[in-house]
């Protein structure tokens, strides 16, 4: 029996209509599979499946009263194979764990979770009651039953194989513990096949076929309202949960949206008022009466000599060492400090954003009037600091995250309108 792994086989590749479907839902293939199979279909499908050697192709011969699958007392189907018999397509599966390499365990699932309207699980009886494997896959056929009203009908077969009518009951108790509520169907194909031969009525009857075919037969009936039924179920399951990526997707956005503005804010608003501070307090640094002194010369001799001009230079610098400091602890704040990297130079320590504004140049009392006590100057350092802000490695990141945001609405928007409506699949 196959593993989990097996139990829906990866699907075939779909038509590009499906491509931004899949972009956003990728683990719906199968779902999308089966809506391809449902568009193209026109007569129910009933699909045969159980381990090898279990007379599932002698039971489909049975069942369309002529000997349209071959049978042998060794792996005789090894493909899919097919037959269309009363408007109905047959198709009987390769035998589970028949194939070492596990390539009749794809065919046949393929053809349950694809193909098929109606499955026959056929358990031989002569092999008592169900392997792990096997209760399992029952239970996942069970499972999607539910879930889209696709019928699973569970086949005891070989029933004459048995000792006794009592090692027959002992088995079908078994198996009907294993799958409680599931309605087992005990069949002989070959007392079917004698009775038609031989014109025994009780033997055809005894062999369990007839009140298969009634079954089935109300099943097939079904075949239509399931078909509706699923196609509605699987557009509508899509449609919501493509509705709950797209809700997520636009509040995601609009959250990551309102952070990016309210960082530009927070930078905008904390710089002007950083510079304001500055500013006053290069009130008092540059509104001495006189001359700058600063700008003074020192001579030969007052190299080494304490003078009124090399006080005022070191007092201007101070004042502007300071603010540098205090912008630049700001900048750190918001992340603004190195310099993108096509605008960097071999000289690591001129590679900041301060450099890039401030420049290196000596600054006297004009500078530092112009740049901090005067509008325009405060001006031009507010918008070259936010132009370094919207270039910060974490303002970058945040607007990946928009446009990769914005773009998985936009293939949700583009998954939504590429499914059809519920009745043309």
């Amino acid at each position: 029996m196959p593993d989990a792994s097996l139990r829906q086989p990866a699907t075939p590749a779909l038509p590009a209509r499906w491509r931004d479907v899949l972009c956003v839902l990728p683990h719906r293939d199968g779902d999308l599979a089966r809506l391809d199979e449902l568009a193209a279909a026109d007569a129910p499908v009933v699909t045969v499946i159980g381990k090898y050697n279990h007379g599932k192709s002698r039971l489909l011969n049975e069942l369309m009263r002529r000997d349209a699958f071959a049978v042998a007392d060794r792996r005789q189907t090894i493909q899919l194979a097919e037959c269309r018999h009363a408007g109905v397509r047959w198709l009987d599966a390769p035998g589970l764990d028949a194939d070492v390499a596990g390539e009749d365990d794809r065919h046949a699932l393929r053809a349950v979770w694809l193909s098929s309207d109606i499955r026959l699980f056929v358990h031989a009886a002569r092999e008592g009651e169900l392997d792990a494997a096997e209760r399992a896959l029952i239970e996942t056929l069970h499972a999607d039953s539910e879930r889209t009203g696709r019928e699973t009908l569970i086949v005891v077969t070989q029933a004459d194989q048995m000792e006794d009518d009592n090692a027959l009951g002992r088995v079908v108790s078994a198996i009907a513990d294993q799958v409680p509520g599931a309605g087992l169907h005990v069949v002989s194909s070959t007392r079917h096949r004698r009775g038609l031969e031989e014109g025994k009525t009780l033997l055809v009857q005894r062999s369990g076929i007839p009140e298969l075919e009634r079954t089935l037969a109300d099943a097939l009936a079904r075949v239509p309202a399931v078909r509706a039924h699923e196609i509605s179920l699987l557009l509508g399951e899509m449609r919501a949960e493509l509705g709950s990526v797209r809700r997520a997707a636009a509040e995601t956005l609009a959250s990551l949206r309102q952070q990016q503005e309210a960082q530009r804010h927070a930078f905008d608003d904390g710089l002007k008022a950083l510079l304001a501070s500055i500013g006053r307090d290069m009130e008092e640094v540059v509104a001495l009466p006189g001359p700058d002194l600063a700008l003074v010369a020192d001579t030969g001799r007052e190299r080494y000599a304490k003078t009124a001009a090399k006080l005022e230079r070191a007092r201007i610098q101070v004042a502007y060492s300071r603010a540098c400091i205090r912008l630049d602890g700001f900048l750190a704040g918001h992340g603004v400090s190195g310099l993108p990297q096509e605008q960097q130079t071999a000289a690591g320590s001129l590679n900041t954003v301060m450099v890039a504004v401030m420049g290196v140049s000596v600054k006297f009392r004009a500078d530092l009037r112009r740049m901090f006590c005067e509008a325009p100057g405060r001006a031009r350092l507010q918008a070259a600091f936010a132009h370094y802000f919207e270039l910060s490695r974490s303002q970058a990141e945040l607007r990946d995250r928009i446009t990769e945001t914005a773009a998985a609405l936009d293939a949700t928007d583009r998954a939504l309108a590429a499914l059809p409506p519920d009745a043309a699949p």
